[in-house]
């Protein structure tokens, strides 16, 4: 049996989440308080995905660049090949909220999308 110890992340409380795996199965989840600390741990030792959050430049906006992040979370190890598929990526303005700058993120099916509304200057 193998003994993996956590923080989690799905809410402020920050629960120490105990997991306890026979090989690649996951046995039991103890020290969350919460429904989403079980699902976060299961999820977590299986199969971690990760929020990407970045910016990319603006032309002919008010601002020159917007923010932006992955619409879902996406494989832990293809964190770096999605912030590779931004890499030189223009936008022109106006940028809205929600807009995709990025379709199919690095082949994951996660498009990227904009955080931010950038006017056109």
């Amino acid at each position: 049996m193998e003994i993996r110890n956590l923080t989690c992340i799905s809410c402020p409380m920050g629960c120490q989440i105990t997991v306890e795996m026979d090989g690649n199965e996951v046995v039991s989840v103890t020290g969350n308080t919460c429904k989403r600390g079980d699902i976060y741990a299961r999820k977590e030792v299986t199969n971690p995905t990760r929020i990407v959050t970045s910016t990319v430049r603006v032309i002919g906006g008010k601002g020159d660049m917007v923010s932006v992040k992955t619409k879902e979370d996406i494989p832990k190890g293809k964190i770096f090949d999605c912030v590779k598929s931004l890499k030189g990526v223009e936008v022109e303005a106006p940028v809205h909220i929600g807009d995709v700058i990025v379709p199919d993120a690095a082949g994951t099916g996660v498009d990227i999308v904009a955080t931010k509304n950038v006017e056109r200057a």
